[in-house]
């Protein structure tokens, strides 16, 4: 059991890891779109490539935060009736109701994913506007941002089945924060 929960703090780890860099890119963003909004408005000179920049920085964030806010249990849900079960109980709903829908969710978004990136990626595709830059890096963030996912999924669905065999709390609590288990 200790090797299984090193391996989860693994990916534990480096799901945090991804999230606290990918912090960064909001003020990133804010900078970029607050120079458009300057340029566009006070200077009349609006750029061509800014807006196109900011999209692929949200969407970077956006695929790559993904296993982060599961592991800080941050995704919308509704658990006004299941949060009055007992932590067995809900081991099991999560197990038999939301688990089979996470991975087959997941398990497109990696399949999909990569075919859309290896495609781009082979002919090196470029956007078709003005700036024209290549898009086949940001696209290659789907897999990786699918995979870490799956992978926050794997650990939950594990702690989950140790709940409903062992009755024990998951290493993790629910709020994303080291437990006592």
């Amino acid at each position: 059991m200790a090797k299984l929960e090193k391996y989860l703090g693994y990916i534990d780890r480096t799901n945090e890891w991804c999230g606290r860099i990918l912090s960064y890119l909001v003020p990133v963003m804010t900078i970029l779109i607050v120079i458009e909004i300057i340029m566009r408005y006070f200077f009349d000179a609006p750029t061509c490539w800014n807006n196109e920049l900011t999209q692929m920085i949200f969407g970077t964030y956006a695929v790559l935060a993904g296993g982060f806010v599961l592991l800080r249990n941050g995704h919308v849900h509704v658990d006004l009736i299941i949060s009055n079960f007992s932590r067995r109980t809900q081991a099991l709903l999560f197990i038999i109701l939301t688990a089979p829908l996470f991975f087959l969710f997941t398990g497109m978004l990696l399949y999909h994913g990569t075919s859309f990136a290896w495609e781009s990626l082979l002919v090196r595709e470029h956007s078709q506007s003005a700036w024209n830059p290549p898009v086949y890096p940001w696209k290659m963030m789907l897999p990786l941002g699918g995979l870490l996912m799956l992978l926050q999924g794997i650990a939950l669905l594990i702690r989950n089945v140790v709940v409903l065999v062992r009755g024990e709390e998951p290493v993790v609590a629910r709020d994303g924060k080291r437990g006592d288990a």
